[in-house]
């Protein structure tokens, strides 16, 4: 594929397109994708993917090393519609992407990866899956009382470091990143989170979101 050829793949997609070489780094820009994350071709083209997406999975592990946009062309491994948390310009959504290997006039792998925002869909999903899993994990009488058991009173018992902690875990931050922010460990992040999973009766950090949401604390 020519270059003019893989450029004009990219600008002709109506979806927000990115294209990442081998290296992670990212080679190709649509105006869509200019649109949905702010910024510009200039400003997106060679910087490398996890840094620009922040991306997120479910358990609210930030993909660096090992991230899934970055490896495809690295890895020739085309991945279709799987969900990430990226950072957008108006902050981080949940977006399903599909990717597509291409190879440039100079042999260079390139994968592309169109992106479509789901993120009321994805919270529906994810709160599905709770209700399903409470409701298997509660027995006959416990099922019949779970929509109506009051939101438990954890404010009072949440400390002020845990609360930081606990809004950048709803921002979709890593523990690295909370760690850095916070000029502390990532053991103490963790220990953080592992308290407040256990004062908001939470088995996962999504549920210990989700669980703050519903009480107002975030």
């Amino acid at each position: 594929m020519s270059s003019k050829q893989f450029i004009i793949l990219i600008e002709s997609t109506a979806d927000p397109a990115f294209a990442v070489d081998a290296a992670g780094r990212i080679s190709a820009w649509n105006n869509a994708a200019t649109e949905l994350f702010g910024l510009s071709e200039a400003e997106a083209i060679g910087v490398e993917g996890h840094q620009l997406l922040q991306c997120s999975d479910e358990n609210g592990v930030v993909c660096s090393d090992h991230c899934i946009v970055e490896s495809a062309a690295r890895d020739n491994l085309p991945r279709t519609n799987f969900d990430l948390r990226v950072q957008i310009k108006t902050g981080k959504v949940w977006c399903n992407l599909s990717t597509l290997l291409v190879r440039d006039a100079s042999g260079v792998r390139h994968a592309i990866h169109i992106v479509r925002p789901r993120e009321i869909r994805k919270r529906l999903e994810q709160a599905l899956t709770e209700f399903v899993r409470m409701h298997a994990n509660a027995g006959p009488k416990d099922a019949r009382t779970i929509s109506s058991a009051p939101t438990p009173d954890v404010n009072a018992h949440l400390t002020a470091r845990e609360m930081e902690v606990l809004r950048s875990l709803a921002n979709g931050d890593s523990t690295r990143v909370i760690a850095n922010r916070l000029n502390i460990s990532s053991a103490t992040v963790n220990n953080h989170i592992k308290h407040i999973r256990t004062k908001l009766d939470a088995h996962t950090r999504l549920e210990a979101i989700r669980h703050a949401e519903s009480a107002g604390l975030i």
